[in-house]
């Protein structure tokens, strides 16, 4: 009884902190930071935009992410859907900008004891 407690409780931590860090990314993507963002890196991401799309390390994305949001001043970001897999998450949102919307999927998966970002696509 006791070990089936102790995994339990081990089980239900990990999941709340991998709903954390989606919040967290939520949040940064709200505010338009690419460096709050890149927080939630992996070692490389692929990020897609509207007339680019390629796998960065995480220095360059970031890069990437500053002057997307530079340039598409972040006025408000809305989650559509969310779905969950065994050790992934998605998330598909709506990011409204200066210069009109955006469908944004994120990709994160379970490493360690993170989420981290995968992808990211913004599409007009």
């Amino acid at each position: 009884m006791k070990k089936f407690l102790k995994y339990g409780l081990i089980a239900f931590v990990f999941c709340l902190s991998s709903f954390v860090s989606v919040d967290e990314v939520i949040s940064a993507i709200k505010s338009g930071s690419a460096s709050q963002l890149s927080k939630f890196f992996d070692n490389t991401i692929e990020i897609t935009l509207t007339d680019k799309s390629n796998t960065y390390s995480k220095s360059q994305a970031e890069l990437v992410l500053k002057d997307f949001f530079d340039n598409n001043i972040v006025k408000g970001f809305e989650l559509v859907h969310k779905g969950d897999n065994p050790n992934a998450q998605f998330l598909i949102g709506t990011l409204n900008t200066k210069n009109g919307e955006y469908r944004t999927t994120i990709y994160m998966k379970q490493k360690g004891d993170k989420q981290l970002l995968q992808e990211l696509r913004f599409e007009k």
